[in-house]
């Protein structure tokens, strides 16, 4: 081989991973210091609770956890925050459960350090600063639930109930939730949730006909942020697939676009066709019993992503503010 055709396959080369390094950073940003993200842990001080003096134990817990601790009784146990000796008392019962004293070992065991966690948000908060200046970002907080609740959003905070992230084969979700639904019950999850419980509070459905195709480019473009904003994460991470369910979507692209046109479902309005293609469920019914659930959100991202390929100029604040789904659609030339 040539010096000559040696240089041209050195520049080629050099294209290649210069134009994927360009695409991968086109939403970085440089994280500071002051971007550091810190985790409250609410759980390990509920596991630690002194149930001998759980009147004191209760209004350290108030007065460390102010925002918090009234909304986790009221919000997420259904308990009235200001009977604090109910509230002592139902801490005592689920602490002494032999079920949950287990659970509760294992949160310990398995969330001693979280730093992993705080060092990925820590990126993806700045990430969101940096594209939405005008957001809000929320404060962090762990906390036990006795299988109650795994993600909780307000105006001040999300929580994260561990207990529901002990990994995908604990023993005790069998008894709690369905097999499909396992798999991202696990600390690899936390940090996804967490970015995406924010956007999808933030920016609520801007859909104004009922269409499958609105839907699905709405939860598309959400999809597209998540991906942007966690660069680090591969694909089938961010929409919650294992990696047979992403290598499969992707197989069948061509095959699964080409059944929601034949069946004209991409205009349809019924409202239970559109959560068979949206919501979690072991499959997509109107696709395939082979498929996982929620085809339509994977492949109004797939069309979201085509458009912004196109678009090399719009940021992710301007690709939220874009609601005509059918002229996305119709410029993103998408054909799988």
């Amino acid at each position: 081989m040539t010096d000559k055709k040696l240089l041209w396959i050195a520049l080629a080369v050099f294209m290649l991973v210069f134009a994927g390094c360009r695409k991968s950073n086109r939403f970085s940003v440089d994280v500071t210091p002051a971007d550091s993200v810190h985790i409250a842990r609410v759980d390990l001080d509920l596991i630690a609770f002194d149930t001998l003096n759980a009147d004191a134990e209760l209004e350290k817990l108030f007065q460390k956890y102010p925002d918090f601790m009234p909304q986790y009784f009221s919000q997420m146990l259904e308990l009235p925050a200001t009977d604090r000796k109910l509230l002592a008392d139902k801490l005592r019962s689920f602490l002494a459960d032999t079920v949950f004293s287990k659970v509760n070992a294992d949160v310990q065991a398995q969330f001693a350090d979280v730093s992993d966690i705080e060092a990925e948000l820590t990126n993806s908060f700045a990430s969101l600063r940096h594209n939405f200046p005008e957001l809000k970002l929320p404060g962090l907080y762990f906390f036990v639930s006795g299988f109650n609740r795994s993600v909780v959003i307000t105006q001040a905070f999300v929580g994260i109930g561990t207990d529901m992230y002990l990994g995908s084969e604990y023993s005790r979700y069998s008894d709690i939730s369905y097999q499909y639904m396992t798999y991202n019950m696990r600390r690899e999850s936390i940090a996804v949730d967490v970015v995406s419980a924010i956007l999808f509070s933030h920016f609520p459905s801007d859909v104004t006909s009922d269409r499958l195709l609105d839907n699905m480019l709405y939860r598309g473009k959400l999809l597209y942020v998540l991906s942007a904003v966690m660069p680090e994460r591969k694909p089938h991470d961010i929409i919650g697939y294992t990696k047979f369910q992403w290598e499969w979507s992707r197989k069948y692209e061509s095959e699964i676009w080409s059944s929601i046109l034949d069946h004209n479902d991409l205009y349809s309005s019924d409202l239970m066709l559109i959560r068979k293609y949206l919501n979690d469920a072991p499959f997509t019914a109107p696709v395939s019993q082979d498929s996982p659930g929620r085809l339509g959100a994977w492949v109004g991202w797939q069309i979201v992503n085509a458009w912004m390929d196109k678009h090399g100029n719009v940021s992710l604040a301007d690709l939220l503010k874009e609601n005509n789904y059918q002229k996305m659609l119709d410029e993103s030339g998408y054909q799988p």
